[in-house]
């Protein structure tokens, strides 16, 4: 009697008592699956440096190997100095930062929102810097590249700000289906805003124009100065946001009995998520895919823990978004297709992939 107690379902074959060790002990299945894990993080920051190099080392003009390293340790001013130091060096740099962001920032929105084909652009965020941008320059004249980035990501803000009050009207406050229905009616509203501005003015269409494509081609170091501090702070409140999306994901009621304070968490996210992309949207334009496919991606990798899957977004984000701007120049020399057409060509298939397979869809 008291054997069949004590077994009380039959174990699966294939199974040893390894499984019923404790989880923090040497052999513990956990124990294997965070070494697994560290792992991959350090497969990723070796995969990142070495896409740091190879954007360095590739452009529209072939620079020797010896040349590029003369130009790193003892600048003298030549022609390849300067495209090293004041092209190459930045663009990278922006690369980085950017990916970083906006692979963040698609595992944070898609784990509030529990919607597996969420991206930036579902809250509001691109549509509202890009109409800062036209605004800017259809009412004030602004061409210089800082002040379309203060004013894309004050407009990039004030989207995501919007969507939230708008999604948190009603007794329930802001769910994942208000927050999706909200973003999908005004970035449709802004959207169309803009597109009516750019069509009565050519100046405005012009600069939407070459914003919207989305480039990491800046070559003004100062630039990234100005929108570093944002990124860094977007990256604490997103990494600090892991344990409550954890909970979040169990549903709200268990969330509140694990002590989470719901709408806390939801603020917390919301805002990570429009500082990231509204300063990443600022810099480079829209860029698109980077913040759906690489959730995905992490997640295949590490499982729907948000204290892992949030840092392998950023770091499979910034080895994205470096390495399509890499094909980029490659493909088309000795002129380069930017990033945001190379990513989307990489994107689309991958949507596609996406929906016809059910089991990656889950969230």
């Amino acid at each position: 009697m008291s054997r069949s107690v004590t077994t009380g379902s039959s174990p699966t074959p294939g199974t040893d008592r390894a499984a019923d060790r404790p989880a923090d002990s040497p052999g513990g299945v956990l124990a294997s699956r965070r070494r697994r894990r560290l792992f991959g993080l350090g497969v990723l920051l070796a995969l990142l440096v070495l896409s740091c190099l190879l954007s360095i080392l590739i452009g529209a003009k072939t620079i020797p190997v010896g040349a590029v390293w003369q130009s790193l340790v003892a600048s003298t001013g030549s022609e390849n100095d300067l495209i090293v130091w004041q092209l190459r060096i930045p663009r990278t740099l922006v690369g980085v930062l950017v990916g970083c962001a906006l692979g963040l920032a698609g595992g944070l929105l898609q784990g509030h929102t529990r919607n597996p084909i969420a991206d930036p652009g579902l809250l509001g965020i691109t549509q509202g810097a890009g109409l800062a941008v036209v605004l800017a320059v259809y009412t004030l004249g602004v061409t210089s590249l800082f002040g379309f980035v203060w004013l894309g990501f004050l407009g990039a803000l004030l989207g995501a700000l919007a969507v939230f009050a708008i999604g948190s009207v009603g007794r329930g406050g802001a769910t994942p289906v208000t927050l999706a229905l909200a973003g999908a009616a005004l970035s449709a509203l802004l959207q169309a805003i803009t597109s009516a501005l750019v069509l009565l003015d050519r100046q405005s269409l012009d600069t939407y124009r070459f914003w919207k494509v989305g480039s990491v081609a800046i070559t003004d170091v100062s630039v990234v100065w100005q929108v570093l501090p944002f990124l860094a702070i977007g990256l604490v409140l997103g990494l600090a946001n892991a344990s409550g999306l954890n909970a979040l994901s169990l549903g709200e009621d268990v969330a509140r009995s694990l002590g989470h304070h719901v709408r806390w968490s939801r603020g917390l996210g919301i805002a990570a998520i429009a500082v990231l992309v509204g300063a990443s949207v600022a810099v480079c334009g829209p860029i698109s895919f980077v913040g759906l496919v690489v959730p995905h991606v992490a997640r295949f990798i590490t499982g729907a823990d948000h204290r892992w899957l949030l840092p392998f977004s950023a770091l499979l984000g910034s080895c994205l978004v470096l390495l399509a701007d890499i094909a980029g120049r490659v493909v088309a020399r000795p002129s380069e297709i930017q990033v945001g057409v190379m990513l989307a060509m990489v994107g689309a298939p991958f949507f596609i992939v996406l929906v016809r397979r059910r089991k990656l869809v889950r969230l």
